[in-house]
């Protein structure tokens, strides 16, 4: 099997997981996110864009009801044993499949918690789920637990992690080789892409983010290249990934010789960058480490140009998404706890002028002041040949 953490680990983990079922009442729960199956079992695919569901139970089963396509998945990547597959006939649901699977392992009448608020859920499936089983058992929203437990991190998961920011440098490494006057967006993006692979990496959880020019602006992946001209931009938010886990990092990189408006808003992300900082220990909530921010760019008069949040969790994430949860922004009373992987990023976009500037890397927390998973400068950096 392709386990990637020992077994005691994984024990570890399900016993975390029993004893939050207990104190939540719950008889059973029903994972549908993709995360939680892998952190609890190690079962990894990408199978879930189907229908599957692990179901677990207080005491101690857990039973996968997935499609014949993952059998052989779940066999050599995960511990389950006990692997069942729903069929694909006709109009038939697998949700009834499910139901008849919850009545045979003896969970009518049940307390049953539903991961809800998962890529690996959508509407239609959750209507169905609550009207078959609604009258078949307690059911009930479960959707943060599992995720609870992930966002602190155990010294195997670290390790990846670790190994994940060290990946993240050497991307950015690759792609600074890469830019200057006349290079292609694609080639950098390649650059950075390849390095990770060449280390021992994963697909990310999302696409990198690049662009160039006015595109410098954008905060998410789109289709299409530039070549870079003398006098330009180029913002890149990326992540190293080892075993599924992120460490992610952003910056904006100009090309011939910075604007003073590059200088302005640099200096105004060097600051909230250097705030946040002193908000990610133990005590504090991520809405304090958001108000760090805040108040850092909107000294600098960069109100209309930030984000309305700052940053979130990492982990081990799957396809749409490397973000996870907790996430920083204005009054979330969610815990800044040791041993979180947290990426911070400041971003400013400045669409009067055409002017974007980013700065962000990831960070562990510990029972002081954060350490920096990232050996990269923070200088602004700037290429102009």
């Amino acid at each position: 099997m392709a386990l990637h953490f020992t077994e005691t680990e994984f024990a570890n983990r399900f016993d975390r997981l029993k004893a939050v079922m207990e104190a939540e009442k719950l008889d059973a729960m029903l994972l549908f996110a993709q995360e939680s199956m892998y952190w609890l079992t190690g079962y990894d695919t990408f199978g879930f864009c189907f229908f599957q569901c692990l179901v677990v139970t207080a005491d101690g089963r857990k039973v996968l009801l997935t499609r014949s396509a993952d059998e052989r998945q779940a066999k050599h990547t995960s511990n389950i044993e006990d692997i069942r597959i729903w069929i694909d006939r006709g109009a038939a649901s697998p949700v009834g499949q499910l139901k008849e699977m919850l009545f045979d392992m003896d969970l009518l009448g049940s307390r049953l918690g539903i991961e809800y608020d998962t890529h690996g859920m959508n509407g239609r499936i959750a209507l169905q789920i609550n009207e078959e089983l609604s009258s078949f058992a307690d059911i009930r929203d479960a959707s943060p637990l599992v995720p609870e437990l992930r966002a602190v991190k155990s010294s195997e998961e670290i390790a990846y992690v670790r190994k994940a920011a060290e990946l993240g440098d050497k991307a950015y490494h690759a792609a600074l080789d890469e830019i200057r006057p006349g290079a292609d967006e694609g080639r950098i993006l390649s650059a950075m892409q390849g390095a990770i692979f060449e280390g021992g990496g994963d697909y990310p959880g999302n696409e990198f983010i690049i662009g160039s020019g006015r595109d410098a602006l954008l905060c998410r992946y789109k289709a299409g290249r530039r070549t870079l001209s003398d006098q330009d931009q180029i913002t890149l938010e990326w992540a190293g990934t080892y075993r599924h886990y992120h460490a992610a990092l952003m910056r904006t990189v100009v090309i011939g010789t910075p604007t003073d408006r590059h200088q302005e808003m640099y200096l105004a992300t060097r600051e909230a960058l250097a705030a946040v900082e002193t908000q990610l220990v133990p005590g504090k909530t991520f809405g304090d480490v958001f108000d760090a921010h805040a108040e850092r760019m909107d000294h600098h008069g960069m109100m209309p140009h930030r984000l309305n949040a700052c940053g979130y969790s990492l982990g081990a994430r799957f396809t749409p998404s490397w973000m996870d949860m907790p996430m920083a922004y204005k009054a979330n009373p969610a815990e800044v706890k040791p041993n979180m992987v947290i990426f911070m990023h400041m971003i400013l976009m400045d669409s009067i002028t055409g002017t974007a500037m980013t700065l962000g890397q990831t960070y562990l927390t510990g029972e002081g002041a954060p350490e920096c998973l990232s050996t990269l400068p923070l200088d602004l950096p700037v290429k102009s040949g």
